[in-house]
């Protein structure tokens, strides 16, 4: 069987980091994913895309990335369930993040991203 989904789009707002009661960690963010065609009214459709990322990719996420910033994600869709606050049952999709890239710089004192190649997905690849 196979569940592999590539995303490549920018966050609609800062990644959020929380830790579990365990202490691991984990962020949550959103990437909106322009789709390859326009709609009947000449505009491209997006998708609002939830993402979850763990552990120390999910710190880094947290520390270098922010609202509108360029990313590719490769991981897999899972389907969580859960119960409302009426008690009413609910589903969710979301893509466990597996690597996240960066794929632009940051912006500078409110400059716009600027394209770049490759940047590290997690702390080991840091260079500093």
């Amino acid at each position: 069987m196979l569940n592999v989904v590539v995303l490549i789009g920018r966050l609609t707002k800062d990644p959020e980091l929380r830790y579990t009661q365990s202490g691991k960690a984990v962020a949550t963010m959103r990437l909106a994913v322009d789709r390859g065609y326009t709609g009947p009214d000449g505009q491209r459709e997006t998708d609002f895309i939830d993402v979850v990322v763990w552990d120390r990719q999910a710190e880094s996420v947290a520390n270098y990335l922010q609202k509108g910033r360029l990313v590719a994600v490769q991981g897999r869709l899972q389907i969580r369930s859960y119960e409302n606050q009426d008690g009413q049952r609910r589903d969710r999709a979301e893509v466990v993040a597996n690597q996240v890239r960066f794929l632009d710089k940051a912006p500078t004192s409110g400059g716009a991203p600027t394209q770049q190649d490759d940047l590290p997905a997690d702390d080991d690849d840091v260079p500093f």
